[in-house]
């Protein structure tokens, strides 16, 4: 089977995988993704007229939300888990388009005449009935794995053939995804909001629609981003209602000598419910890559077997999970492809797998996930090898820095501080990325850099020092909390008077790898945000039509050298 997708940085040769994915996701795995994202959008034709009928059914709006994100980069590898949701979409699919029927909606409503033929008959008067034609993803039906494979071949990104219209279908997608990890991760916590979920289906729909232009998909693309502010600021509230607001917190990078779990992906509630079930165990719990701000919050700080953090961005961890020596859960993305000296002890859940990989459920009718299975394994393992000693410090979110709120103020008018930089986002393998540690360490020593993402991998660790008492390096924590960086820039812009975003002595030089740095970015735009500079390379799926309308719309550009760079920002 071929493949063709460029949804994140690594796309080969900047162009797109077509043979093999980068992130190690073979041409098979990728059509099928791409066809459970083709039933995504027939569901949602239906869904989204039904809504408009009063009919909600939360059990597709969950369903969408879980199948996107089980696309983004580096989520789940198991090919067995999308043939299955593709099977249940199609169940799905049925049954809203029944309520739909139900509730007083027709599949045969008049459209308005599209063609020259069908207009002039129209002025005439002829009778001549013009019948709307449901696009195939609505219509199309299968129940076996040969047919799932020849449609799956067809459905792909290069379905669509006029380059700038696929392009923005693209954009609009991929940041669809990154919605949907904001909302899984609220839905996780009892947190949701249906008019969110109204838009995603509208514009997966919308996707479908061969009569909206490129000024219409951009119109569309602009709106995601707007409900990107919505999904950050949800996910902020579930967090913080649940967790309480991060603080403050100097974090361990040592080891104990205790056996341990090692927790990675982004999910909050996993984290509650492991350290429920591993306290007085004798069993202790580390965080990785992007759980490292679990430490910031109150609510995680008792418990004394919380050690702190263990090895660093979710590319380095075929060798950081081979040294933990204890067993592994990744609770969702950034998972690659497992060696064979630590298969065995890694475990996934929610919308993450791999093949052949121990795989923990949901608990049923509403109760925890059991990871007893992690507690048992983890009792027979060695203790971490230690990989650094030390701190690092973090836990800056919007609730501490408007705390500070005065000082930095202060700093600002004083001259002590000259310009912040936003750097959130994305790591990633890539060589090209040193220029981000390369750019932090160069920055001029009145500077301060706000970072969200595992981005902050690259520069967490340097001694960059301090401003009347204030870190050069602000974390606010893990890509889904890029909402703090937005309610930061709000207050400074309040606090010193200004009418535009823009005018704040803030720059923006942001890391992106994979889709929920695309919606990070879509909010960025919606909220009037402009000159952001991407990296370490610009988006293989932005057509050079859809990159001039950023580039002439919002200043959009990418990255150069250290030196020219920083000249560029500073003035």
């Amino acid at each position: 089977m071929s493949m063709f997708c460029y949804q994140c940085q690594e796309a080969a040769g900047g162009k797109a995988c077509t043979v093999k994915g980068v992130c190690g996701k073979t041409s098979d795995l990728a059509v099928t993704q791409d066809l459970l994202i083709f039933i995504t959008k027939g569901i949602s034709v239906y869904s989204t007229r039904a809504r408009k009928l009063g009919v909600v059914n939360e059990e597709v709006d969950n369903f969408i939300v879980e199948s996107l994100f089980a696309t983004i980069t580096n989520a789940n590898f198991d090919r067995n888990v999308f043939i299955q949701r593709i099977k249940k979409g199609l169940e799905l699919r049925e049954t809203i388009k029944k309520q739909y029927i139900s509730a007083g909606g027709s599949l045969h409503a008049p459209r308005e005449a599209t063609n020259w033929l069908e207009k002039v008959m129209s002025i005439l008067g002829a009778k001549y009935t013009v019948e709307e034609t449901l696009p195939e993803a609505a219509t199309w039906f299968a129940d076996n794995m040969d047919a799932f494979d020849e449609k799956a071949s067809k459905v792909g990104v290069l379905a669509t053939l006029n380059e700038d219209i696929r392009s923005l279908r693209e954009l609009l997608i991929y940041g669809l995804k990154g919605i949907a990890a904001y909302l899984e991760h609220a839905h996780n916590l009892e947190y949701n909001d249906k008019e969110i979920h109204g838009f995603m289906q509208k514009a997966l729909a919308a996707t479908l629609d061969d009569s909206l232009d490129a000024n219409a998909l951009v119109a569309l693309v602009l709106e995601c981003g707007k409900f990107g502010v919505d999904a950050m600021a949800l996910l902020d509230k579930a967090n913080t209602s649940s967790y309480g607001n991060p603080e403050m917190t100097k974090v361990n990078i040592g080891v104990k000598n205790n056996p341990g779990i090692l927790i990675s992906g982004h999910d909050l509630k996993d984290m509650e419910e492991l350290l429920k079930q591993t306290e007085g165990t004798g069993v202790d719990v580390y965080t990785h890559s992007e759980m490292l701000p679990a430490n910031y919050y109150p609510a995680f700080k008792k418990y004394s077997h919380l050690v702190g953090n263990y090895g660093n961005a979710w590319w380095k961890q075929n060798e950081e999970f081979e040294s933990f020596n204890g067993v592994i859960l990744m609770t969702t993305n950034c998972i690659v492809p497992p060696k064979a000296s630590y298969k065995d002890r890694l475990y996934t859940t929610g919308v993450t797998g791999f093949e052949g990989v121990k795989h923990i459920p949901n608990g049923k009718n509403g109760q925890p996930k059991d990871f007893s299975a992690l507690v048992a394994e983890a009792k027979k393992c060695k203790a971490p090898r230690e990989l650094e000693n030390g701190e690092i410090i973090g836990g800056f979110a919007h609730n501490q820095v408007l705390a500070l709120a005065d000082t930095v103020v202060e700093a600002v008018k004083s001259g002590a501080i000259k310009r912040f930089f936003v750097m959130a986002g994305c790591d990633g393998r890539m060589k090209s990325r040193d220029y981000y540690t390369d750019f932090a360490k160069e920055l001029p020593k009145d500077t301060v850099i706000l970072t969200a993402g595992c981005a902050k991998y690259k520069y967490n660790k340097l001694d960059l020092g301090n401003i009347s008492g204030i870190p050069r390096v602000l974390d606010a924590g893990q890509c889904n909390d890029s909402y703090s960086l937005v309610v930061i820039a709000l207050k400074l812009k309040e606090a010193f008077g200004l009418s535009d975003i823009n005018e704040l002595p803030i720059s923006y030089n942001i890391a992106w790898y994979e889709q929920k740095a695309v919606i990070v970015l879509l909010a960025l735009l919606h909220l009037g945000v402009k000159n952001i500079h991407l990296g370490p390379s610009l988006p293989a799926f932005l057509s050079p039509s859809v990159a001039k309308i950023l580039i002439d719309n919002f200043g959009i550009s990418g990255i150069t050298n250290v030196d020219e760079d920083i000249k560029m920002f500073m003035g």
